[in-house]
């Protein structure tokens, strides 16, 4: 679970301020975050199979929101995927 100071943090970094939640943006890195803590929780368990059917669920969610914000602008969305990270 991400604390919440973390997602304090994740929120203004992409979101601006922090009743800024709703941007597709702060929803990616917020999803972002929580799909490394669950990596980080696999490597520990990794016969934990009901977990791991959340993750493939947030990692379904994090890309139909990254194919939102690429279809929108796509400048916005290598500049995130560069700064999260992802696609390597």
């Amino acid at each position: 679970m991400l604390s919440s100071e973390t997602k304090k943090q994740i929120i203004e970094k992409f979101g601006g301020n922090t009743a800024n939640t709703g941007d597709a943006k702060v929803q990616v890195a917020l999803l972002t975050a929580r799909i490394n803590d669950l990596q980080n929780h696999f490597k520990a368990n990794p016969k934990d199979h009901a977990s791991r059917r959340g993750l493939l669920m947030l990692v379904g969610q994090r890309r139909r929101l990254l194919a939102y914000i690429k279809n929108r602008d796509i400048d916005e969305y290598r500049s995130l995927i560069a700064e999260l990270g992802i696609r390597k």
